[in-house]
């Protein structure tokens, strides 16, 4: 009945991430179609004009390689249930 509703500890829900394959990317927007055919060279001729950037390759584009992610700290939490608490 409805599947598993808050059972369970939610496994599987982080996995694979930045194993994804590099496609070649296909510009949607009018903002995109500029960027990729070098129209526009700066990031900063769009935040000029506020445009919205509705793209995340808009900014891969410019940025690539300086990008990275970091994980400061992880700290636990604790979830107030009706049984008590339990500590994630």
């Amino acid at each position: 009945r409805g599947g598993p509703r808050g059972r369970g500890r939610g496994r599987g829900r982080g996995r694979g991430r930045g194993k994804e394959d590099q496609k070649e990317w296909v510009p949607v927007t009018k903002l995109g179609r500029l960027v990729r055919e070098g129209k526009i060279d700066k990031l900063e001729s769009i935040y000029l004009f506020s445009l919205p950037i509705k793209e995340f390759e808009i900014i891969d584009f410019f940025l690539g390689a300086s990008l990275n992610d970091e994980v400061l700290k992880i700290m636990p939490v604790q979830k107030q249930t009706r049984a008590g608490q339990r500590t994630r």
